[in-house]
């Protein structure tokens, strides 16, 4: 199987204008003078290998919690999820991971955008949106007797969770998808990546919110 350099479709997508910005900056230097072409080469060249290479070790860093445990019964849970963080089935295993356990449970919402919106930094209708779901599932999280709190993350999920990761110190991490053939989490490899990246538990839960609705009905 190929493997994608891309983590995201945004990030393709900046990939694309990025790279006829870069040839675009170098014809335009090119016409004006050669010499002024190939100096705009070669400083674009060595910008772009700069962050390719920083970008090469962020990648590659694995996270392990950054905090000391401070009472044996305690227990430390990082939920990842979008569409599906209102789920019966999510909330039925963080009940389950948390009992027995002195918990504390941080429920992350990336903030999902297309490319286009994503690219020009129109976030705000995709955070009050993540906003909201997080609200809901807070709430009935709360009235089955579990105590969390929750944040907004960033669009990228991956990268949520290392965010996540450096102030909350996760002893698990739970990741929650839409099932195989309707998750974009899992055609990108969310899963895997972090299980790949995180030198933590990852537990993925899959919410099916079409059949908990029928059953409801």
């Amino acid at each position: 199987m190929a493997l994608n350099p891309f983590r995201s479709e945004a990030e393709a997508y900046r990939f694309v204008w990025l790279t006829i910005g870069y040839f675009g900056l170098i014809v335009a230097g090119a016409v004006i003078n050669k010499w002024l072409g190939l100096a705009v080469f070669i400083v674009l060249s060595a910008v772009v290998l700069f962050f390719y290479f920083r970008r090469g070790e962020r990648q590659t860093r694995v996270l392990a919690p950054t905090r000391a445990r401070t009472a044996e019964d305690e227990r430390r849970i990082l939920v990842i999820a979008n569409e599906t963080v209102g789920g019966e089935t999510l909330r039925e295993t963080i009940r389950q991971r948390s009992e027995g356990w002195r918990a504390h449970v941080l429920v992350v919402t990336p903030a999902l955008n297309t490319p286009l919106k994503h690219w020009v930094s129109d976030d705000d209708q995709a955070r009050d949106a993540a906003q909201g779901r997080l609200e809901r599932s807070l709430a009935r999280l709360n009235d089955a007797g579990i105590e969390a709190r929750g944040e907004i993350g960033d669009g990228e999920p991956l990268q949520a969770i290392e965010d996540a990761l450096r102030t909350f110190g996760a002893d698990e991490v739970i990741i929650s998808t839409h099932p195989e053939g309707r998750s974009n989490w899992l055609e990108k490899g969310v899963v895997s990546g972090a299980r790949e990246r995180f030198a933590v538990p990852i537990t993925h839960v899959v919410v099916d919110l079409e059949r908990e609705s029928e059953e409801v009905r």
